[in-house]
């Protein structure tokens, strides 16, 4: 496995390093843990936004709705039942 360097502020350490001497893990163990939810927390995100043209497409929604550009939720809902 590869290694990686990372730079944490001192006092993230010394706190990192105390809750690892608490729960006897190391460092490194509770590093990986803290990797692994905060990428399964943005999965769907990443999923979404691999999606071809949805982020374009949401930008371009964002700024018609900030125009007054939207469509009544009534009026959507109609087109969508005909």
């Amino acid at each position: 496995m590869a290694t990686s360097t990372i730079r944490i502020p001192e006092d993230k350490k010394n706190i990192l390093k105390a809750i690892s001497s608490l729960e006897n893990k190391k460092m490194k163990d509770i590093i990986v843990q803290l990797i692994d939810e905060y990428v399964e927390r943005h999965k769907e995100t990443l999923e979404l936004l691999s999606i071809p043209g949805l982020y374009e497409s949401l930008i371009k929604s964002s700024k018609e709705f900030k125009e007054g550009k939207g469509v009544a939720i009534e009026d959507a809902k109609k087109e969508l039942e005909s």
